[in-house]
């Protein structure tokens, strides 16, 4: 009898502690809030935003599917989260707007990481590195920056490339991605767009557009995924996944199939 209760006891005991730990568990889940990783896995799903016209990073083909280096990643990611990913295109200039409002679980779309983008988003590590350049038209008679002072400049609206626009003195024009701001320089109404480096040269060698580049990229930047603040948990799961996907040459190979380039080591 003695044995008896004292196996009870035993039990009782160890109940009380599972119970005890299982409410520190939900109480340190209730402070920090932070089910954003939970949130994905019983949704099935993990949506990212982009703007669907950056060509060869994200852009509609002729079938109007949404394809590119982008969403290879975005699918790749899915995969070893064990979810379906689920595309939600919006237009650049309200992207953080969208995710920090709820929309979407994070945007991978070619955001490149800046001090003013950190304060109201979380970034992973890079997934590809890249630059600004410069493109104007191929007869064009502009030979370096300082021409284009005076001179109109078409960007999309919420990117980087304001801040570069912004040093050089020109008439600044903004439109809603690159295929109208490329498509723009081509019919001969910019004298010059700033794009990044790879969607320029991938312009030029589609054989659509009748563009080059002016010099050197304006300067380079680290691509990478944008979070929420508070959603830490799926920010980290999805860091150790592009780590695993740099270190297996999951992301080189992506790359080259998009770019017949590796853009994936700084």
């Amino acid at each position: 009898m003695f044995k008896n209760r004292k196996l009870l006891a035993l039990g009782v005991a160890l109940i009380i502690m599972v119970s005890m730990l299982a409410a520190g568990c939900q109480q340190a889940e209730e402070q920090t809030g932070d089910t954003s990783l939970e949130r994905v896995k019983d949704a099935g799903e993990i949506t990212f935003s982009m703007s669907g016209g950056y060509p060869p990073f994200n852009f509609y083909n002729d079938e109007n599917e949404l394809v590119g280096f982008d969403i290879d990643v975005c699918e790749e990611i899915a995969s070893r989260l064990g979810v379906e990913f689920k595309p939600v295109p919006n237009e650049w200039s309200g992207i953080i707007e969208g995710l920090r409002s709820g929309v979407y679980d994070g945007i991978l779309g070619s955001m490149a990481i800046t001090e003013e983008r950190e304060e109201v988003v979380d970034f992973t590590i890079p997934y590809y590195y890249s630059g600004a350049q410069i493109m104007v038209q191929e007869n064009s008679a502009i030979e370096n920056i300082e021409e284009l002072e005076g001179k109109s400049v078409g960007l999309v609206t919420g990117t980087t490339f304001e801040n570069d626009a912004s040093s050089l003195n020109a008439d600044i024009k903004l439109y809603k991605d690159d295929n109208q701001t490329l498509m723009e320089l081509n019919n001969g109404n910019l004298d010059a767009v700033i794009t990044d480096r790879v969607v320029g040269v991938n312009a030029i060698n589609s054989g659509e557009f009748n563009i080059k580049l002016l010099g050197s990229p304006v300067r380079t930047e680290d691509i990478a995924v944008a979070f929420r603040d508070e959603d830490d948990a799926l920010r980290e799961a999805v860091n150790e996944i592009l780590q695993e996907m740099h270190d297996d040459g999951t992301l080189s190979n992506l790359s080259s199939k998009w770019l017949n380039v590796d853009i994936t080591k700084k």
